[in-house]
């Protein structure tokens, strides 16, 4: 295999976190003025210990989804730790979500403490080209270290969108003072929450192109993963749409995101489908010269 660092990647990585931090400096010293310094730092301090150490238990919590052993998926184990030794990886953990709707995600904090999880749906969509094409998508996450990122950025991201959602509850039978610095920090939060909601944006699409080269390196064929994306996509829409809402506040992580109407299509956390599959298919082209 072929890898070659994708710097485009990392440098907005690094660009990215290092925004967030010094967005949540300002935010934590914002709201200290209201809440107490020693309070919001510790509040902030145990939940990023929580999330960093814990973050790949409450993903797959949330899916539903549990580690499997070799011999309940030998195939899908072969399969995963031939492709971690293509790309120079230690064998992630494997896990699988009892759902219907057809995706994967990597999670993790470094490649030694990774785990990728795909469904049932999955599994009965794909031939087994394209789910090495999915896996290889995943595993390149995990190799690029952009999992860890997201997963910092995203828990960031919902602690100043749960002050604009429940910080009213803490405003109610104060004097006026009080409730005008309730009020102020949830104006605060909600400015904290959309600026990180752009910068979350603008990685997580750019993460998806890389893990999509990163992929077609690992297994040689682009192909697969253009026909898995197609796959997938065509697949959604014979999901009951309320397995397809339960499953959506994982979008950032799937392999293709679950999207509703227009709107969804505009805040999407992935470039459209079409376009990925354009670019593996000029890979698989330049390839074949």
């Amino acid at each position: 295999m072929e890898w070659k660092s994708d710097w485009g990647l990392r440098g907005r990585m690094v660009l990215t976190m290092f925004l967030l931090v010094a967005l949540y400096l300002v935010f934590i010293a914002i709201l200290s003025q209201y809440m107490g310094l020693f309070g919001v730092v510790v509040v902030m301090g145990l939940f990023s210990f929580a999330q960093y150490f814990f973050s790949d238990r409450l993903a797959l919590y949330s899916m539903g989804a549990h580690q499997v052993e070799p011999d309940e998926y030998p195939d899908l184990h072969a399969t995963v730790g031939r492709l971690s030794q293509q790309a120079d990886l230690p064998k992630p953990d494997i896990a699988v979500a009892e759902t219907e709707v057809p995706n994967a995600f990597a999670t993790g904090r470094s490649p030694s403490h990774s785990t990728v999880c795909v469904t049932k749906g999955l599994l009965e969509t794909l031939d087994s080209d394209e789910l090495e094409g999915v896996l290889a998508h995943e595993l390149a996450h995990v190799k690029n270290r952009d999992v860890m990122v997201m997963t910092i950025a995203s828990f960031l991201s919902t602690i100043a969108f749960m002050i604009v959602r429940w910080g009213w509850l803490f405003g109610g039978n104060r004097n006026r003072q009080g409730g005008g610095g309730v009020a102020v920090a949830i104006l605060v939060s909600l400015v904290v929450w959309i600026l990180s909601f752009i910068l979350i944006r603008a990685l997580s699409r750019y993460r998806e192109y890389a893990a999509d080269r990163g992929a077609a390196a690992i297994t040689g064929n682009p192909s697969a993963l253009a026909g898995a994306l197609m796959a997938i996509s065509g697949r959604m829409d014979r999901v009951p749409q309320e397995d397809l809402r339960e499953q959506a506040e994982m979008n950032a992580f799937f392999v293709i995101p679950i999207r509703s109407g227009f709107v969804g299509r505009v805040f999407s956390t992935h470039p459209p489908t079409e376009r990925r599959v354009e670019r593996l298919r000029e890979m698989a082209r330049e390839m074949e010269t």
